[in-house]
């Protein structure tokens, strides 16, 4: 099954989007908008930008755990991945990333 995104909307009446891979998992977490456009604009940059393996910021956390970032091209951090247990994990992560990244399926839960 193909992946799809989540978007929602915070208490504080802010937007955030996650990835969520075909098994219902979530593998990949937008920061918070002030708008829902500037989210679906988000969505737009993670299905053009998530293919890219250039794009993709390999990075140990102050705990130690591997993680991960994608960015735009301008460089801006625009999902962050959860922590990993290994490096291998992290990297069968931005695989997941990249395979259902791309895909159109929007859930709006706003």
């Amino acid at each position: 099954m193909a992946g799809w995104y989540e978007l929602s909307k915070a208490s504080n009446g802010q937007y955030r989007f996650v990835l969520k891979a075909g098994n219902s998992e979530t593998i990949l977490s937008s920061e918070m908008y002030t708008t829902k456009a500037s989210a679906e604009g988000g969505i737009a940059s993670v299905q053009t930008n998530s293919p890219l393996d250039e794009r993709y910021e390999r990075k140990t956390s102050a705990s130690g755990k591997p993680m991960f970032n994608l960015k735009a091209g301008n460089h801006q951090v625009i999902g962050t991945s959860q922590m990993y247990s290994s490096e291998k994990a992290r990297d069968d992560g931005i695989e997941s990333v990249k395979t259902n990244g791309p895909s159109k399926t929007v859930k709006d839960l706003s």
